[in-house]
C-alpha cells in the first residue's frame, strides 16, 4: 500500500489523465457486470424492487429450459465454427493483402472492410429474401434448382447454417484490421536475421518471426473474435425473428433479449447474462493461453 502512495504521488500527473477513462470504464463496464450478477440472484421486473431468491434462476435455467439449452448448443456451434473460421481468414487475408504495393493494399483494406461498416444485414435479406425476387432465390429458379421459392427463414433447417454463414462474413472486420496493423509493425530486418540462421521459406517465416512478433494484435484478434461469435443476437433477431421458427435461430444472445426487452424477466435476464459473460471469459483466458506459446 506504501509502494502504490509512492506512486500515486510520483506520477499523479498520469493517474489524473487516465482516471476520466478509469471513471467511465468502471460506470459502463464494470458496475454493469457487478449489477448483472447482483440481480441474476433476483426476480426483478423493472417496477418492484428486486426480490433474493437464491439459486433459483440459475436452476430454472438449466433444469427447467429447454429452449435455454438449445440457445446454448447453438452459442457453442456459433463459438466453435464462426471464431476460428473467422480468425484463420481474417490472418490471411491480412497477410495476403500486406503483400502488395502500399496503395494496392490500402485499396483492398477500405474494400476488405467496408462491409463490415455498411448496412450489412440488409444485403443478406435481399440476398436470402423469401421470395422469387431474392438474389439466391432467383439464382436458384433460373437454373431450374428449384420449383418455388424458398423460405429460407421459415424452415428450420436452413436456419441455423445461414445464420453461420452470414455471422462469418460479417466477423470479418476489426480482427483484420488488427492483423493488418500488426503485420505493419514486423521490423524487416528480422526475416533478414531469419534467413542468415536458417529459415528457408514463407511458412517458417511466419511461424518463427511474424506471429511471435505481433502477439499482442494475435490476442486482441482472439478477443475479438470470441466475443463477437458469443454474443451472436442482432443477426439471428433481424433474420430469422425473435423467436425464430422452432427456435432453431435462438443463441444465449437472443434468449437474454427475450426475457429482458419482452417479458421484462430481469433478473433472469441477468442470470443468463452471467452464465454468457463466464462463458466469454473462461474462453479468453483458454485461448490466450494457447496463443502464448506461439512461435516458443
Amino acid at each position: 500500500m506504501s509502494n502504490f502512495k509512492r506512486d500515486l504521488k510520483k506520477d499523479y500527473e498520469s493517474y489524473l489523465l487516465m482516471a476520466p477513462y478509469f471513471i467511465l470504464f468502471f460506470a459502463f463496464t464494470i458496475l454493469p457486470v457487478i449489477m448483472a450478477i447482483f440481480l441474476s440472484f433476483t426476480t426483478f421486473d423493472m417496477l418492484q424492487a428486486p426480490q433474493f431468491v437464491g439459486w433459483a434462476n440459475y436452476f430454472r435455467l438449466f433444469m427447467q429450459n429447454e429452449v435455454f439449452i438449445l440457445a446454448l448448443q447453438n452459442t457453442l456451434i456459433f463459438a466453435v465454427v464462426t471464431g476460428p473460421i473467422s480468425y484463420l481468414l481474417c490472418f490471411t487475408f491480412a497477410w495476403v493483402i500486406n503483400e502488395l504495393h502500399p496503395k494496392l493494399r490500402a485499396f483492398m483494406t477500405v474494400i476488405f472492410y467496408a462491409p463490415s461498416i455498411a448496412g450489412n444485414v440488409l444485403i443478406w435479406q435481399f440476398i436470402l429474401s423469401g421470395d422469387q425476387y431474392g438474389l439466391l432465390n432467383g439464382f436458384l429458379l433460373r437454373w431450374s434448382i428449384t420449383e418455388d421459392a424458398i423460405n429460407f427463414f421459415r424452415d428450420p433447417s436452413y436456419i441455423l447454417p445461414l445464420l453461420l454463414v452470414v455471422q462469418i462474413w460479417l466477423s470479418l472486420g476489426v480482427g483484420f484490421l488488427a492483423f493488418i496493423a500488426g503485420l505493419q509493425t514486423v521490423d524487416k530486418s528480422l526475416y533478414e536475421a531469419g534467413a542468415v540462421d536458417g529459415i528457408q521459406n514463407r511458412w517458417q517465416e511466419l511461424w518463427f518471426i511474424t506471429l511471435p512478433s505481433m502477439k499482442p494484435q494475435l490476442l486482441f484478434g482472439a478477443v475479438i473474435q470470441i466475443t463477437t461469435s458469443f454474443s451472436v443476437a442482432d443477426i439471428s433477431v433481424q433474420l430469422a425473428g425473435l423467436p425464430s421458427v422452432n427456435y432453431a435461430g435462438e443463441t444465449i444472445g437472443t434468449h437474454m433479449m427475450d426475457f429482458g426487452w419482452i417479458r421484462f424477466e430481469m433478473g433472469f435476464a441477468s442470470a443468463i447474462a452471467t452464465i454468457l459473460f463466464l462463458m466469454m471469459v473462461g474462453t479468453n483466458k483458454a485461448v490466450q493461453h494457447m496463443l502464448r506459446r506461439v512461435g516458443t
